[in-house]
């Protein structure tokens, strides 16, 4: 990663356990950093000194977890590595921006793994990769032009739905098989929902 290189992480949805903050925190004192880190009722922040600026990564409390929330600009490179690895890890969910050189590549992260790379330069914007097969430019103006587009979201949403409610059921059974089939299907239909509602 270039040094110059500045990163942005956006829509991030992270989640952990409050031993995972604690190993976070050891990870981080062993990369070197200096930090600190304040709980309370809401939220769990840790504040990490880089060079001059200070980033603040907030944990949101939710029921019995926590999960990463807000948007992150990261100048050090060591950090971002880190970061990025805490995507793939948690398989979190994540828009990462990398600004260079008057170019802008941006990572669509679903379950930690990328499924769409964008470059923009100027004002032209290009797809370098894309998981799974895309829409047409034909397709994607007769699906907006009809009510089909709409249809579809309803569909995949309510699908979505009865999917998670059968993870639910393998998980409560302890059934690892169905399990595993339900969380295949799960990130395949969100896939389908991050295209249809971009």
């Amino acid at each position: 990663m270039n040094k110059s290189e500045e990163v942005e992480y956006c829509n991030l949805e992270l989640r952990f356990e409050r031993r995972h903050i604690q190993e976070l925190i050891k990870d981080l004192i062993q990369e070197g950093y200096s930090l600190y880190w304040s709980e309370n009722e809401a939220q769990f922040v840790i504040s990490i000194r880089t060079g001059r600026k200070l980033v603040k990564l907030k944990f949101q409390r939710t029921g019995s977890g926590f999960k990463l929330v807000g948007d992150y600009m990261i100048k050090d490179p060591k950090l971002s590595e880190w970061m990025e690895k805490l995507i793939e890890n948690t398989r979190g969910h994540a828009v990462v921006k990398r600004f260079k050189d008057r170019q802008i590549l941006i990572e669509n992260i679903l379950f930690g793994e990328v499924i769409r790379l964008v470059e923009i330069s100027g004002y032209r914007q290009r797809v370098l990769y894309q998981k799974g097969t895309p829409m047409t430019e034909q397709e994607m103006i007769r699906m907006f032009e009809s009510r089909e587009g709409e249809q579809r979201l309803l569909l995949c949403r309510l699908e979505t739905d009865d999917e998670l409610e059968k993870l639910y059921n393998a998980l409560q059974s302890g059934d690892a098989k169905a399990a595993a089939e339900c969380r295949q299907k799960l990130e395949e239909l969100a896939l389908e929902l991050f295209r249809l509602e971009w």
